[in-house]
């Protein structure tokens, strides 16, 4: 067994797991793993960033050393603030060093709590409520963003808030850019009571060499809260315990990293996949966390300079989804990039030729994985020096098993499938989450009280590698059949014209759903709807989950992590469906599809007509509808 620990079959992971996971004297809490870290490799890089994506641009590095002495000083500051062990630091950040100290000074003083800065002020504000978060760390006002304004707009609205601890981007700038900024920055917005201040500066007043308190030792204790990413109302917040949080480092570098490794994380670090896999694989192993610009793969200039990047960092594993692999596929590669070892890719399948084209272009080995917010993230992936089955999310992580079930609504298992019959995906592992903040969204989570129910469809085959095939809620049922959108999904994006693919299933009046797809096309390319309808038809062999309708966008609505957003699409597919009923029934209305915590989707009609009307030209739909009045 060499210092890094593998596995690459199902009988090395049953070996690995003949040690109990307690005799491998895991750290109790992420300050311990930290701390551990700092004094094993208290020089070495642990963490850069870069505002700007050009591989020569100015990049801000800190060591282990100063990692550990920025996050006691976040820490000590938010102790001094009033934060006890239960108590919450909210951050709206993207990705930069301060938003790495804010995790994990947020941890150590209480519990974190990272919003996404894409969500509306009333859905930051509703978590902000939910948690009862009493600091917020988030940017001052900067060009070309309103995260901050959105801030001020939440705060305004959470009234347990306190404190706003913000961090001034133009410190990252050289000039003449730092020069300009302060002259075009959007003015601060106000209308609340929260007492604003500067995170650096009120941090470098604390002390840097040991806590101003006793750091917490209880690995069963939440240390974080996140809320389920890709939602259009109000976002589910899962709670996190150090035990889960420390397991997704320590296991990722039982069989991936060392303190040689280089991560290069586009992704941004209010999702599970950058702070859990990703940071927290770095702090265990010692291996170094490269940030290049605050939007990630969304930064100016990313995708352009990504390869170029890859060679100043001389990065071994490179972190990434699937829309990122498509976006990179159309460019080529520009730079030495024989440092890279590996590229992990999760958060949806990668469709076939997708693999094939990247692994051609690059030499590099794809891992896919599967992992999830309820999970503290990681589940399972495809062996670092095994067989990879291409298609698959791989093997389950050692100390995380996986069961195929049948499940009633309420979690009593109803049977388990066998091997390659598709069910409910059910984890256990030290992971699991122990339930949202929402006491009343905790039915029906666990089957025989222990294995978290996914939500996702998955078989197991012989070797047990598990195959993701689609979302419970995602199927498309047409008259009873049930039909899985990926079959769909890979059909079209075989297309050479076609980037990414949406599938879903519109209203029919008949058939309840119909399939549609919704299709962005790739760079400098032109095809017609017409002709991805023909050439649908001619590569589903089941006839019933064909697409009725196909329609062509400039871009696809998606996620922070790049996951294609299926409730937008769903709203504009309910949107025009009943827009074209409407016109048929000779109603002039309009319709706008809104989110109803208690109904989901539902389509408001408002023009000159009334509900007797409405309910001749709609009522044989199954989504919900309401009258709202006169245009």
């Amino acid at each position: 067994m060499t210092q890094r620990e593998k596995y690459a079959t199902l009988d090395d992971k049953a070996r690995i797991e003949e040690t109990p996971i307690e005799a491998h004297t895991l750290p109790n809490t992420v300050f311990d793993m930290l701390t551990a870290t700092a004094r094993a490799f208290p020089d070495r890089p642990a963490l850069s960033f870069q505002i700007k994506s050009g591989p020569k641009d100015p990049a801000e590095t800190v060591t282990w050393r100063a990692l550990m002495a920025e996050v006691t000083k976040a820490a000590n500051l938010f102790r001094r603030l009033g934060v006890g062990p239960t108590d919450v630091v909210a951050y709206l950040l993207p990705n930069c060093n301060e938003t790495v100290y804010a995790l994990l000074g947020g941890m150590t003083a209480g519990i974190v709590n990272p919003i996404s800065p894409l969500l509306e002020p009333g859905q930051i504000a509703a978590i902000l409520r939910e948690t009862r978060a009493k600091v917020l760390v988030t940017l001052a006002p900067f060009p070309k963003t309103d995260v901050s304004e959105r801030a001020a707009r939440a705060a305004a609205l959470a009234p347990e808030l306190t404190f706003i601890l913000e961090v001034n981007l133009n410190r990252y700038m050289t000039a003449p850019l730092k020069w300009i900024v302060p002259m075009v920055r959007p003015k601060r917005v106000g209308g609340h009571d929260v007492v604003v201040m500067d995170f650096n500066q009120q941090r470098a007043g604390e002390h840097s060499h040991s806590l101003n308190f006793e750091p917490p030792s209880d690995p069963e204790a939440v240390g974080a809260l996140f809320h389920t990413g890709g939602t259009t109302g109000m976002p589910k917040i899962a709670r996190h315990t150090h035990r889960g949080i420390v397991y997704n480092g320590w296991v990722s570098k039982f069989i991936l990293f060392d303190e040689g490794d280089v991560l290069i994380c586009p992704l941004p670090l209010f999702h599970v996949f950058a702070a859990y896999p990703v940071l927290m694989s770095c702090i265990a192993s010692g291996g170094h966390m490269v940030l290049p610009t605050p939007a990630g793969y969304r930064g100016e200039g990313v995708f352009d300079n990504f390869w170029k990047l890859i060679e100043r960092w001389k990065v071994s594993f490179m972190i990434t989804v699937p829309t990122a692999i498509s976006a990179l596929m159309q460019r080529p590669v520009d730079a030495d990039v024989s440092t890279l070892r590996r590229a992990i890719c999760g958060s949806a399948p990668l469709p076939t030729e997708l693999f094939k084209s990247f692994e051609e272009a690059t030499g590099v080995r794809i891992l896919e994985g599967y992992g999830m917010t309820e999970a503290t993230c990681l589940i399972s992936l495809n062996p670092p020096d095994g067989e990879r089955k291409i298609g698959s999310v791989g093997l389950p992580f050692p100390y995380s098993h996986v069961r195929i079930l049948d499940c009633a609504e309420d979690g009593t298992v109803i049977r388990e499938c066998g091997t390659e019959e598709v069910g409910e995906i059910c984890v256990a592992n030290p992971g699991v989450f122990p339930g949202y903040t929402q006491t009343d969204r905790n039915g029906g989570l666990f089957a025989e009280g222990k294995w978290l129910r996914t939500g996702d469809l998955g078989r197991l085959d012989g070797d047990r590698y598990l195959w993701i095939t689609g979302r419970a809620k995602d199927l498309i049922i047409r008259g009873g059949l049930n039909i899985d959108p990926i079959v769909i999904e890979e059909a079209l994006a075989a297309h050479p014209a076609v980037a990414f693919v949406g599938a879903i299933g519109q209203p029919d009046d008949h058939a309840g759903e119909l399939p549609c797809a919704y299709v962005e096309l790739r760079e400098d390319v032109a095809v017609t709807e017409e002709e991805l309808l023909r050439f649908a038809d001619q590569n589903i062999t089941k006839k019933s989950a064909c697409p009725k309708y196909v329609e062509i966008l400039p871009e696809l609505p998606k996620t922070a992590v790049g996951k294609i957003f299926k409730p937008d699409l769903r709203k504009r597919a309910i949107a025009r469906v009943y827009a074209e009923a409407l016109a048929q029934a000779g109603i002039e209305a309009t319709v706008e599809v809104v989110e109803d915590e208690r109904l989901g989707l539902v389509a408001e009609i408002a023009g000159e007509t009334d509900a007797e009307r409405l309910n001749t030209a709609l009522g044989h739909f199954h989504r919900p509808w309401r009258f709202t009045g006169a245009a």
